[in-house]
């Protein structure tokens, strides 16, 4: 349960953290001072998926391993925020260099 939960944590956590930091770019007209405050609101509740997840997930990873999990996660779930929430399209460019990414991030998990 300890291997599956924290990157389950994880994933959600950066749902919501995502739309913190952009979710707000559809909506431009919207006062800087608002979106800081329900941007802060929104990440409230990533804080309380994303520290439980380290907390559970460092009897099973390393703080390195974790932190490269984030990362790959991150990416993940921003590239399908991108293309879903704020309707940008994904080119070869950002495969490509996200698959570079998630390779090296693979040597982390390299026993």
């Amino acid at each position: 349960m300890a291997f599956f939960l924290p990157p389950l944590l994880l994933v959600a956590s950066n749902v919501f953290m995502t739309f913190a930091w952009y979710g707000h770019l559809k909506h431009k007209g919207v006062s800087l001072a608002l979106v800081v405050l329900v941007s802060w609101g929104i990440a409230f509740f990533e804080y309380c998926l994303a520290v439980p997840a380290n907390r559970l997930g460092s009897t099973v990873y390393s703080a390195a391993q974790l932190k490269t999990m984030q990362e790959v996660i991150t990416l993940v779930v921003f590239a399908g925020f991108s293309v879903l929430w704020l309707k940008e399209s994904l080119t070869w460019n950002h495969a490509i260099g996200f698959a570079l990414i998630a390779a090296g991030a693979a040597f982390v998990f390299k026993g």
